[in-house]
């Protein structure tokens, strides 16, 4: 219960960021979607890359992303084809992002750091890299396929940064280069920024609190997708790996849990504004996925942990 309370009150910051986001877009007419490209094309790539250049690679480590990856991808695709049965405003297609991915950067990495320490925060991101590459690859396809034809689908994922950044500080890190030290601190201030301005953009997206859901159907969908299938899933890989396989430790197993309970992530809003396609809608489930997670995981951690 002390190691519930202790995550609760870690998480409030969070939320005063969502809020300051609200208040910025609201009085400041701050521009959600100048913010978005920015996270996409900038920050994103830059914490991705500092992050796998820090990691200690081994064969196994290097499967962890892939590994998420496969996940996110069945989670994606099973909810869409349920989702365009019950979904007809245009919207389903932003249903891969809400269940497969999470918010596992902005949200998940100040909450690994209190549950695993640094040591166990860097497992935990090299498992995050799954959901950011499917979010930047084929999650990011299956949005905008939902507004555009598959030509130019493919060029938009093609100019997304993230893959090429993971790809060439995989190389680099296995090759025994490192960053230098003078550009530590530049990464170090990215990754702030990474969490703040992540958080902050679901409160731009939300011109009302009134109606945050929007559509019940997509709201529903996305919630059964991110707080029950996700976790099941990642509940049976967990027994299977420590009773079956013996292939991963439990650090890698409580992380990738983690990752499952996490709420839908900001990048589905910062896509979502990015490709015009349904923005207020992703935002508002967004922020009541990222509410009803102040109280969801710490249960889940104190019951699982």
């Amino acid at each position: 219960m002390a190691a519930a309370l202790a995550l609760f009150l870690k998480l409030i910051p969070l939320y005063v960021t969502v809020a300051l986001g609200w208040v910025a877009g609201r009085y400041l007419e701050a521009s959600g979607r100048h913010i978005a490209g920015i996270m996409l094309y900038i920050v994103t790539p830059s914490v991705v890359f500092s992050g796998v250049m820090a990691a200690p690679l081994t064969a196994e480590v290097v499967l962890l992303p892939l590994l998420v990856y496969a996940i996110c991808t069945v989670m994606g695709l099973v909810h869409l084809k349920l989702a365009k049965k019950v979904i007809t405003d245009g919207s389903a297609n932003i249903i891969p992002l809400s269940v497969g991915t999470g918010n596992t950067g902005y949200f998940g990495i100040p909450v690994a750091l209190l549950l695993f320490g640094q040591e166990g925060l860097a497992i935990y991101i090299v498992c995050m890299l799954g959901t950011t590459l499917f979010e930047n690859s084929l999650g990011f396809y299956l949005a905008a396929r939902g507004r555009y034809e598959l030509r130019d689908a493919v060029k938009r994922v093609v100019r997304l940064p993230v893959v090429y950044a993971f790809l060439a500080a995989v190389a680099l890190n296995l090759s025994g280069f490192r960053i230098p030290d003078i550009f530590v601190p530049l990464f170090d201030n990215l990754r702030g920024a990474y969490s703040v301005f992540g958080m902050m953009i679901i409160g731009m997206g939300i011109t009302s609190f009134r109606g945050l859901a929007g559509n019940y159907r997509f709201t529903g969908m996305a919630f059964f997708g991110k707080f029950v299938s996700w976790p099941l899933v990642a509940l049976l890989l967990w027994w299977l790996d420590a009773n079956v396989f013996g292939i991963y430790s439990s650090a890698v197993h409580q992380a990738i849990f983690l990752i499952s309970i996490t709420p839908i992530a900001a990048n589905t809003v910062v896509i979502a504004t990015l490709l015009d396609i349904a923005p207020r809608q992703a935002a508002g489930t967004a922020l009541l996925s990222t509410l009803f997670a102040l109280l969801y995981i710490p249960v889940m951690v104190s019951i699982a942990f």
